[in-house]
C-alpha cells in the first residue's frame, strides 16, 4: 500500500492509502494533483533506513513546495 496526497494550489487537501495497481487506474478529474508521500518519512529521514520521500509525510493543511519537492506543516 502507498500513501498519496492531493495538492491544490500548494496545499494538501486530502491524503489516501491505496494499492499501487488501484491508484494507477484511479480517475480524479477535480483540480489539483496527487503526489506520493511516505508515512515513514519525518524531517527528511525514513524510519526504516530506506530512501526518504518528500521530506515529511503529508498531512491535510500541509504545504507542498514543488521546488524542494517537500511537504511542510
Amino acid at each position: 500500500m502507498a500513501h498519496y496526497a492531493k495538492v491544490v494550489q500548494g496545499k494538501v487537501v486530502k491524503v489516501i492509502v491505496a494499492d499501487s495497481d488501484f491508484f494507477d487506474s484511479f480517475v480524479d478529474t477535480s483540480p489539483g494533483r496527487w503526489i506520493k508521500t511516505s508515512y515513514n518519512t519525518r524531517a527528511g529521514v525514513h524510519a526504516d533506513n530506506e530512501t526518504p520521500i518528500r521530506k515529511n509525510y503529508a498531512g491535510v493543511g500541509y504545504t507542498y513546495d514543488r521546488i524542494k519537492d517537500a511537504f511542510y506543516a
